[in-house]
């Protein structure tokens, strides 16, 4: 899974565009253009006008990223989704979080054995 999530050391008040293009392995157009299209990724701007994403953006681009890059949905259907059960959509992406950081555990401890 190519999002990397931040430690408890590395997490900011605020990440750059490509900071979360960074994080997802996509490129800085396609985090532009699904901030255009998802209405729930709302980037504050600095006076030049670059995007400031929060922890809540980023938690956000991580659902639309699940959706459309892992489980194939198109972004009509994600928008669907999101708009009609956000709360089971939030719940299922958390497990899937949580899995794959046991996956990743164990992964780790095989490789030290």
């Amino acid at each position: 899974m190519p999002y990397k999530e931040k430690t408890e050391n590395e997490l900011k008040l605020y990440y750059t565009i490509g900071e979360v293009a960074d994080m997802f392995d996509v490129k800085t157009s396609l985090i532009r253009f699904w901030e255009k299209e998802f209405d729930i990724i709302k980037p504050k701007k600095n006076k030049k006008g670059n995007r400031l994403f929060t922890k809540e953006d980023v938690d956000n681009f991580y659902i639309i990223f699940h959706l459309v890059k892992e489980r194939g949905y198109t972004l009509e259907g994600a928008k669907k989704k999101l708009r009609q059960n956000k709360p089971d959509t939030l719940n299922q992406v958390e497990i899937v979080r949580s899995l794959n950081k046991i996956k990743d555990f164990l992964v780790e401890l095989k490789t030290q054995l």
